[in-house]
């Protein structure tokens, strides 16, 4: 027979002899329960720490522009003759009429809900003119920021895997040189031999700006991807320098550990103990530089989209110090802070799954 026949009975007395039910399982106790403790206690004292990073950066931008010798009321004029009466009229506008600490509450409250004002030159919200210039610089830098960062990753392991032959002397030495020039100088100097040309070199290139404004359909992508070639190699240059530097050290430190030459004593390959091994807990300093980094990809870099003329949030910047725009270079001072916080925060959070001694 397949059913059971056991009598009802028969189980219940079988049931009373084997006892109470098995009790529910302890929670959990040991090293793994105070790691998830000290890791949610390291969460939240970082996330407090940003918080107030973040409010800090938003009383600092209030009180820094306005140290700036300038009224902009009189810059908005453009030097045009006017009464007295007409400057009162644009300082009532704009709000400038009113005492500091009535400016301040009011720019914080609104600031708090994403509203950084209305530009002085543009008479636009300013969040409207961030938007608006916000992907120029995610193209340029994001561009840049994979580029650097893969290739100096790349160019400093095997710098320090070769320490101290020809090949790592040169590119160290290139590194080292291109970390140091500053990157508006690289940029004019790129402009003046490969835009302007210098004798049999020819102006290849554009000399600024996104595109030239009369293509469409493929020949548009060709055409914004050649004014991005000089931009984008001057980011390259310097930001590549900085992440090969920063990772050739930290291999080079990791190089003498104890558990590389039992891998190598376990007749592992050399390139299977510098890839699975080696760069692995080498790349915990370069992963943080990356972060770092890729808080500037939205941040953008001012002095190379001003020399490139490039319309993104950098070039914004650069015209709104130059009336001063105060609700302009407030709203961008802030997101620019912003998003290395958070990019910084990120990296915080994330450094313990990487190393498990970081948050105990």
């Amino acid at each position: 027979m397949t059913a059971d026949s056991t009598p009802a009975l028969v189980k219940q007395a079988d049931a009373d002899t084997d006892g109470p039910a098995p009790a529910a399982p302890p929670a959990a106790r040991g090293p793994r329960a105070r790691n998830t403790k000290a890791y949610l206690k390291y969460m939240a004292a970082k996330i407090v720490g940003a918080a107030v990073s973040l409010f800090a950066v938003l009383v600092t931008s209030f009180f820094l522009f306005r140290l700036i010798p300038s009224d902009p009321v009189k810059q908005m004029t453009g030097g045009r003759p006017v009464s007295a009466e007409q400057l009162d009229s644009l300082r009532r506008q704009f709000g400038l009429d009113q005492p500091m600490w009535q400016q301040f509450t009011s720019y914080v409250g609104d600031a708090l809900t994403g509203d950084f004002g209305t530009s002085f030159q543009y008479h636009a919200p300013v969040i409207d003119k961030i938007t608006e210039a916000l992907p120029a610089t995610l193209l340029l830098t994001g561009t840049a920021y994979v580029l650097y960062s893969a290739l100096g990753i790349w160019l400093g392991t095997r710098t320090a895997w070769r320490n101290g032959s020809k090949s790592d002397r040169f590119n160290t030495a290139l590194a080292l040189t291109l970390y140091s020039v500053p990157s508006f100088w690289l940029g004019l100097l790129l402009i003046i031999v490969f835009s302007v040309g210098v004798g049999p070199i020819p102006g290849m290139f554009p000399t600024g700006g996104l595109e030239s404004g009369n293509e469409s359909g493929f020949a548009y992508v060709l055409d914004v991807a050649h004014h991005m070639v000089l931009p984008v190699i001057t980011l390259v240059a310097v930001g590549y320098a900085q992440t090969l530097l920063v990772m050739r050290s930290s291999l080079l430190d990791e190089m003498g550990s104890d558990y590389l030459t039992t891998a190598r004593a376990k007749g592992l390959r050399d390139d299977t103990v510098r890839r699975r091994h080696a760069v692995p807990n080498a790349m915990l300093p370069t992963f943080t530089l990356m972060f770092v980094n890729l808080g500037h990809v939205v941040a953008g870099q001012i002095l190379v989209e001003t020399v490139f003329s490039w319309p993104g949030l950098g070039g914004l910047f650069y015209q709104g110090l130059s009336v001063p725009d105060l609700p302009l270079v407030q709203g961008l001072f802030f997101v620019f802070a912003t998003a290395v916080i958070l990019a910084n925060t990120l990296a915080d959070l994330l450094y313990p799954l990487l190393d498990p001694r970081v948050g105990r």
